[in-house]
């Protein structure tokens, strides 16, 4: 057992289902935001820029697949935090997820302003 180990408490449990529920909730975010690029992809009708529903359902797929990486390693950082009885570390989950579904949206815009084919 190394000293870092020896200094870690079991935390209260309420906070550690809290944690956990707050990593599921980003998961169904992930899921959401996956499955609807995909749709983007499949279901939406061609418009006049080439490869459009590309552009706007594949940035959604990618950010789906970082919201569930970065999950992974909040829920963790947090457990981490919680065990040695540290401040929660920051997430830059939220501003990062803004600025992709603001990014998406202005892709969206500019597809929809040139119309479909």
């Amino acid at each position: 057992m190394t000293e870092e180990e020896s200094t870690e408490e079991e935390p209260d449990v309420r906070f550690s289902f809290a944690n956990e529920r707050t990593f599921l909730a980003w998961n169904r975010t992930a899921l959401a935001l996956i499955a609807t690029g995909i749709a983007a992809t499949q279901l939406l009708p061609n418009f006049r820029v080439a490869g459009g529903r590309r552009l706007l359902g594949l940035p959604l797929v990618v950010l789906g697949a970082w919201v569930a990486g970065a999950s992974l390693w909040h829920w963790r950082s947090n457990e981490r935090a919680m065990r040695r009885g540290e401040p929660l570390p920051r997430s830059p989950m939220p501003v990062i997820l803004a600025l992709g579904v603001v990014a998406v949206a202005v892709i969206a815009a500019i597809l929809a302003a040139y119309g479909r084919s």
